[in-house]
């Protein structure tokens, strides 16, 4: 009479097991990519448009002024260019390193949102300019009104801001792109040296500099 045993028996893991996990992987992998590219160019583009415009007494009327995000600070730009730096150099690294590399790309963009939320209702710059103007170092800005582009300044922070938390949590899994270029460290046989022609002068010096004795029959 014949037992069948009731304990399953694992099976070994297929390829398609495999397979939506590594999709899973470069969803990750695609959405960083354009979160962290997209919030970038956002951050660099807004940060030169007006964001505060007012008028500056000069002489016996007003003389209007504005101020771009440059003029405001200049972090969320810097913030933003340290953020591709980190982009690209999540791929370039590998374990903790990358994992440190990931922690600068999400603090780059909250720094950047951070500056300029704070910088939305910044009136310094348009004081100085005021100041400059009039050449009274204690005229200051009127009628001074800001505009929605520190806003969009800060929600390209964001999305630099989610770019680097997904690295944090998904990066062990994409691939390395230094990886593909790397040397498989096999060892390149060496060239033979050509035969030394006694009547050719220049073979008789290569080999001296080989240190080999040019005299010696081979």
């Amino acid at each position: 009479m014949e037992y069948v045993s009731a304990v399953p028996v694992p099976q070994p893991r297929t390829e398609a097991a495999a397979a939506p996990d590594s999709a899973g992987s470069r969803r990750t992998l695609a959405a960083g990519l354009l979160l962290g590219a997209a919030g970038a160019t956002v951050v660099l583009l807004a940060s030169g448009q007006t964001w505060a415009e007012g008028k500056a007494p000069v002489g016996g009327g007003t003389l209007p002024l504005s101020a771009d995000g440059q003029d405001v600070t200049g972090l969320p730009a810097a913030l933003a260019i340290v953020g591709l730096a980190a982009l690209v150099a999540v791929f370039a690294v590998r374990g903790a390193g990358r994992r440190v590399v990931a922690g600068l790309l999400a603090l780059s963009g909250l720094g950047a949102a951070l500056s300029a939320f704070l910088g939305a209702s910044d009136s310094g710059a348009l004081d100085e300019k005021a100041a400059q103007t009039s050449g009274d170092s204690a005229a200051t800005i009127t009628a001074l009104s800001h505009t929605a582009w520190p806003y969009v300044t800060a929600a390209g922070g964001l999305l630099i801001l989610l770019a680097g938390l997904l690295a944090l949590r998904y990066g062990d899994r994409w691939p390395t792109m230094s990886g593909r270029y790397e040397r498989d460290g096999t060892p390149r046989p060496r060239k033979a040296p050509r035969p030394v022609d006694p009547d050719r002068p220049e073979d008789l010096w290569k080999a001296l500099d080989r240190g080999e004795d040019p005299t010696r029959e081979a």
